[in-house]
């Protein structure tokens, strides 16, 4: 019988800059539910899961990443900017959550997060923009992200009611071990219209 193990373990060591390719279908629930405004701007771009997706849709996508995965523009650290690139009008990425082994022993992984989605709204804002993240969905229960969601200009919620499965890995792929949702901002929107929450799978 094996071992009983705590759902946010998954059994395979990090990979390294937290990266992890986006499935097709999780940019896919995102943009049937959102309309971006364009160009698009992937500052976590990875091999291009999310800004191949994006692209095939229509829009044109600024891919950048910290590492070189093959794809985009590497060496360009997201803290580093202080403005979308210019002309573009939506951000979209897949952030990384800050709990691999190397960055966990330097902070906290719930800090990590809110200070990118603190960092990704500030530069947003400029441009009047959107700014879509996959997250968690337990990271947006907690404390300080619910403040931090309640004091920015939520659009909506896209719950993933499909587990999303990270690994290829034939036989041995390991089950989806937690929930995600999009958080959309648009500061654009009407400030009196309340978020919404969907689902999608």
């Amino acid at each position: 019988m094996p071992l009983a193990r705590p759902v946010h373990i998954s059994g395979y060591s990090r990979r390294s800059h937290d990266f992890y390719s986006t499935p097709e279908w999780v940019t896919a629930c995102l943009l049937r539910h959102v309309p971006l405004r364009g160009p698009v701007w992937e500052p976590c771009c990875g091999d291009g899961a999310i800004a191949r997706v994006v692209e095939a849709a229509g829009q044109e996508v600024v891919a950048t990443d910290l590492a070189d995965h093959g794809f985009g523009v590497a060496g360009l650290d997201f803290f580093s900017c202080r403005a979308l690139p210019t002309g573009c009008r939506s951000l979209v990425t897949n952030p990384p959550y800050g709990d691999g082994s190397e960055h966990s022993r330097a902070t906290n992984a719930s800090a990590a997060m809110l200070r990118f989605v603190r960092h990704a709204l500030d530069m947003t804002e400029k441009a009047d923009g959107q700014l879509a993240l996959l997250v968690r969905f337990q990271w947006i229960a907690g404390k300080k992200a619910a403040g931090l969601l309640s004091s920015g200009p939520l659009d909506r919620v896209i719950a993933l009611t499909r587990r999303i499965r990270w690994f290829d890995r034939g036989a041995l792929t390991n089950s989806g071990q937690h929930h995600h949702a999009w958080i959309v901002f648009d500061f654009a929107r009407c400030p009196a219209t309340p978020p919404r929450i969907l689902f999608a799978q």
